[in-house]
């Protein structure tokens, strides 16, 4: 009896340390869209047409350590010295970022877009929730000062990881006039404390990952924390989210417009969801992102 309690015991403690150390593998390597399936997706939601008439360059930036990154400009077809670069979320590719295209070309910029670490056309690689992230963006904003020149205006616009990036990066002090962070989340560990217990999965799996993550992959879960970046931040920030937004909830673009130094605002979307501000209030976004541009840049 003895030898079964043992083998029961020790069965089940395999099984824990196995769960433990797959639980930051899907948390920070979760399954990616194909530019096929972010098409797909795309396509059919909003007329995306307007890519196809746009003059295109496809080249490669490299990023923090070397990584390469994907990135593509689209030329405005009016001439400007204006431009934005536009970070996507987690798990979708550069394609994601055209919802935001025609508002950026209707107010004057041109648009780089690209793929985030480990997304899209880049190699496989996992996800620090804006550390890593930050770094490679910063690699971005500094190639596109050096391969367009004479930029009049530059920002940064992010939609949920990759407003968290937008938030991040600016610990660097980066040379950026202001940006859009679309449904960002201030601290990884709030969404993903959230998530287990809608989900009904113990809270304290977020520190049990912490802990596995960091022998996996050498980065802690607890240290993501977009809003440590803006105590001394002066360069100004639009925050938008969805009211309806259960995943990224709205008080994480609320906590970070408190905490940053210079100037911010915030906007919900009433009855947007999760990065679909956009889609659901096109004519608010474009009035909220143009007021904010004309007294800001």
């Amino acid at each position: 009896m003895i030898k079964v309690l043992i083998l029961i015991i020790c069965i089940l403690a395999a099984c824990f340390i196995a769960f433990s150390f797959w639980l930051p593998s899907f948390v920070m390597t979760g399954k990616r869209q194909t530019i096929s399936e972010a098409w797909e997706w795309q396509s059919s939601h909003y007329d995306t047409s307007f890519y196809n008439d746009l003059k295109k360059t496809d080249y490669i930036i490299s990023g923090y350590e070397g990584y390469e990154l994907h990135a593509q400009l689209l030329e405005n077809p009016e001439h400007t010295d204006k431009y934005i670069i536009i970070s996507h979320g987690y798990t979708d590719n550069h394609i994601g970022s055209l919802k935001y295209v025609p508002m950026y070309l209707e107010l004057g910029f041109n648009c780089v877009i690209y793929d985030l670490r480990g997304h899209g056309e880049n190699d496989p690689d996992f996800t620090t929730y804006g550390i890593r992230e930050a770094l490679d963006l910063k690699a971005v904003i500094e190639d596109t000062r050096t391969r367009y020149g004479n930029i009049s205006v530059l920002g940064l616009h992010g939609e949920s990881l990759g407003a968290a990036t937008s938030v991040t990066v600016l610990k660097y002090k980066p040379e950026v006039d202001f940006v859009v962070a679309d449904c960002g989340f201030s601290d990884i560990e709030n969404v993903l404390r959230k998530a287990y217990t809608d989900n009904h999965v113990p809270a304290f799996s977020v520190d049990v990952a912490n802990v596995t993550g960091k022998i996996r992959y050498h980065y802690s879960l607890l240290e993501m924390r977009p809003v440590d970046s803006l105590d001394d931040n002066q360069i100004p920030i639009l925050f938008i989210h969805g009211s309806d937004d259960t995943f990224i909830v709205p008080d994480n673009s609320r906590t970070m417009s408190e905490r940053t130094a210079g100037y911010s605002e915030v906007h919900l979307i009433e009855g947007a969801g999760h990065a679909a501000s956009i889609l659901t209030a096109p004519d608010d976004y474009i009035k909220f992102v143009r007021d904010f541009l004309n007294g800001h840049t």
